[in-house]
């Protein structure tokens, strides 16, 4: 197999290019400013906002597979019209299309969520997601859109880091009780990723955690793995405030689950502590 790994530099790409070089696969990965440091793989610098260069990087790396698991956030440019240009790149080079997208792209007004639903987003990164996901259904019919959940790992996710942070300081803000998602583990996720990278599955997957959690309640759970005390972790409501989002996004994965291999296991079960 040879796969290219757009986003390799980021917390999910990284996981990626290490699993994907631990199998044995010719992997080759993007970046936007600085290359990652795992070894084995050949790193490609790439602009999603620059007309023409990922149909420069599919031609020099020539994969059978690509997984686009870049986040550009809410900027556009990145994040939709930069998976647009993926898709029909890999449309164009023949290549296997998996593409990475989010919970974020629901309101949160039915709470649980299956690969049927339709995107009705209500965050600017929500949209961006959504737009993507059309698009690359559009382009490339045989790819594999995987939405997934907040992604946690063995210390470097946004949300572990944010969890050390209040514990050092309850003061520097919030973590929500009424926020709900469905975690799941960087390994998980990825092992899942090069499944369908293998597979002709196409359409919707979901690829999230067995648990569903407030956000208070999955920092509890790490608080808790690395040692620190979870009491002062500071609770809240996100109903009480002016932020914008959806409230309990619960995804269904089980139609997904049962066509991959992976255990995609739920938070309680991979963050017991130690």
């Amino acid at each position: 197999m040879k796969v290219l790994i757009i986003g390799g530099s980021g917390f999910l790409g990284t996981e990626l290019v290490r699993q994907a070089t631990a199998a044995g696969w010719q992997t080759a990965a993007t970046y936007c400013s600085r290359p990652g440091s795992l070894p084995g793989a050949s790193w490609h610098r790439l602009d999603l906002r620059a007309p023409g260069h990922i149909d420069e990087v599919l031609a020099a790396v020539a994969p059978g597979a690509v997984i686009n698991a870049t986040s550009g956030g809410s900027d556009w440019a990145v994040t939709a019209d930069g998976s647009i240009r993926v898709a029909m790149a890999a449309a164009k080079h023949g290549c296997r299309l998996v593409h990475v997208s989010s919970d974020a792209v629901f309101s949160g007004s039915r709470g649980h969520y299956d690969e049927t639903c339709l995107p009705d987003p209500v965050t600017p990164y929500g949209a961006a997601k959504a737009a993507a996901e059309t698009a690359v259904r559009l382009l490339a019919p045989a790819a594999a859109v995987a939405r997934t959940s907040l992604i946690i790992g063995h210390g470097g996710s946004v949300h572990e880091r944010r969890v050390h942070a209040l514990a050092a300081d309850p003061h520097d803000g919030v973590l929500f009780t009424d926020d709900i998602r469905c975690p799941v583990h960087v390994e998980d996720l990825a092992s899942a990723l090069r499944e369908l990278a293998v597979s002709d599955r196409a359409g919707m997957c979901h690829l999230a955690g067995a648990d569903a959690l407030s956000r208070h309640e999955l920092g509890a759970l790490i608080a808790r793995r690395d040692g620190l005390d979870a009491t002062r972790l500071p609770a809240g409501r996100r109903a009480d405030t002016l932020m914008p989002g959806a409230l309990d996004v619960r995804l269904d994965s089980s139609v997904t689950q049962g066509r991959v291999r992976t255990r995609l296991r739920g938070a309680r079960e991979f963050l017991r502590a130690r």
